[in-house]
């Protein structure tokens, strides 16, 4: 078996409410972005398939790269080896280019579960087939919308609820305090400050949240800040998540372990460059009994993905689920959902096992490449 082609469909998505989640991702009115269906298909005419581009940012370049410098480097290679194919596309890669070596990488994991006749988890190797989810917050303009929301997922049942607060530490630390009282002392909450204070702020905010008892401490400082990182868990018993940025392989991780400078390691398949690389790094994080939390993947597909790799590693102990809906669901008949237990169930279909909406793809498709 062999990879015959490599095709790139871009479509638009319309209609995207404004929406928060960082100082700078963020839209200020309702807006229109493309997406990308990445297909690579066998001489056997078994098909992968992967998603490009989020909501919140442009596609950029990256579906021409996939057409123009990937798919001459794809197409007669053995689709099944997976290791030497990211190793070739891999090399030198960071940034943004990880996102399409992501996409690919996906899209070749889902092409040899189809092959096999099984899903993505089970070729890994299955860890289990639910996980808890937990509601990922968009910023708010009011604090009283943060334990409001926070109450509702409590009542629905999902097991945690996290805050991406407005970044001004005064206030982000009322606002915990506020879903603190609003959901009790027993409901797990967490803080995911976006890279957005100084030393000070940080670990004024972060004892804080650790007098709060939250469960822990997401990206305080900016994501290349290893020595803040080191000082502030040493200052802090809070458990701190670092790691989700920068758009790099395994390799970047280790000066974070071997410098105990995060509790935590932290990635997925869009920014660290598809499931090969984060299954490297979840193993990685195993051996030092770290988990390797999962982030949200940027669409609908990506967070399929995601969702396998969970399945198949122990030390991953939530899927996020970030919200709202309407900014982060596209391009599935059906998407992800959270049961009235609060868990998220494995897809047990070949491959990634979800229906990609074709028609609405042809509907609103901008370009073949």
């Amino acid at each position: 078996m062999k990879i015959a082609d490599v095709k790139v469909t871009v479509w638009e998505w319309n209609d995207i409410p404004p929406t928060r989640y960082t100082l700078n991702v963020k839209s200020s009115g309702t807006r229109s972005t493309h997406m990308a269906l990445v297909r690579i298909i066998t001489d056997d005419g078994i098909e992968g398939h992967a998603f490009l581009g989020n909501a919140l940012s442009s596609l950029g370049d990256d579906a021409k790269l996939i057409a123009e410098r990937y798919k001459p480097m794809l197409v007669g290679m053995d689709p099944l080896a997976r290791e030497l194919i990211y190793q070739r596309i891999s090399t030198w890669a960071m940034g943004s280019v990880m996102r399409v070596i992501g996409a690919i990488d996906v899209a070749l994991w889902d092409l040899a579960g189809k092959a096999a006749g099984i899903p993505i988890h089970r070729l890994m190797g299955s860890y289990r087939d639910t996980v808890p989810a937990y509601a990922s917050s968009a910023v708010f303009e009011h604090t009283e919308e943060y334990a409001e929301e926070a109450i509702r997922y409590k009542e629905a049942g999902w097991s945690a609820y996290k805050i991406h607060p407005p970044a001004q530490a005064a206030w982000d630390i009322k606002i915990c305090e506020a879903v603190r009282r609003a959901v009790g002392d027993d409901y797990r909450i967490m803080l995911d400050s976006t890279w957005s204070y100084d030393y000070p702020d940080a670990l004024r905010v972060g004892r804080a949240a650790e007098a709060l008892n939250f469960y822990w401490y997401e990206d305080p400082l900016a994501y290349d800040d290893l020595y803040g990182y080191i000082k502030l868990k040493q200052d802090l018993r809070i458990p701190i998540m670092a790691t989700e940025m920068p758009s790099t392989g395994p390799t970047a991780y280790a000066p974070w372990i071997l410098q105990k400078a995060t509790d935590y390691l932290r990635g997925d398949v869009a920014i660290k460059g598809g499931l090969t690389s984060c299954l490297k790094t979840a193993h990685t994080a195993e051996t030092f009994q770290m988990n390797y939390e999962v982030h949200h993947g940027g669409n609908s597909l990506n967070n399929v993905a995601n969702l396998h790799l969970i399945m198949a590693v122990k030390n991953c102990e939530y899927f996020e689920v970030l919200l709202p809906d309407e900014v982060q669901k596209h391009g599935l008949v059906q998407d992800i959902e959270v049961d009235k237990n609060g868990m998220v169930h494995a897809h047990q279909e070949p491959g990634l096992g979800a229906e990609i909406d074709f028609d609405l793809i042809e509907h609103n498709k901008v370009a073949d490449l």
